[in-house]
């Protein structure tokens, strides 16, 4: 991954990512962030775990972010983005809304 690639993907991140650490932190402690996703066995989410990895980049400095970091950044806008395109007519309280927020973006904030 280049320098302009991981630029694109900062920039992309930065936008689409719209909930403070705190905010992200606070939201995956409840129930309706827990209620989402597929899960393995009863474990915990994708989309929860990868809220919880948003949260330890978005804590890091830009010039501390790894390959793997940006990697999983990169996952997230592609999330995002898809997800984004599947808007439903009520959006308060649904699961995608509580789906897009495990990845960091809080729909109801655009």
């Amino acid at each position: 991954m280049n320098d302009d690639d991981k630029k694109d993907i900062y920039d992309e991140f930065k936008d689409l990512v719209n909930m403070s650490a705190s905010e992200l932190k606070k939201w995956l402690d409840t129930d309706e962030s827990k209620s989402v996703g597929q899960k393995k066995d009863g474990s915990e989410s994708t989309g929860h775990k990868s809220g919880e990895r948003i949260i330890e980049i978005k804590e890091k400095k830009k010039g501390d972010l790894t390959d793997d970091d940006y990697k999983h950044m990169q996952k997230v806008v592609g999330y995002i983005k898809r997800h984004s395109a599947q808007r439903p007519k009520e959006v308060e309280g649904s699961d995608w809304e509580y789906s897009l927020k495990n990845w960091g973006n809080d729909p109801t904030k655009e």
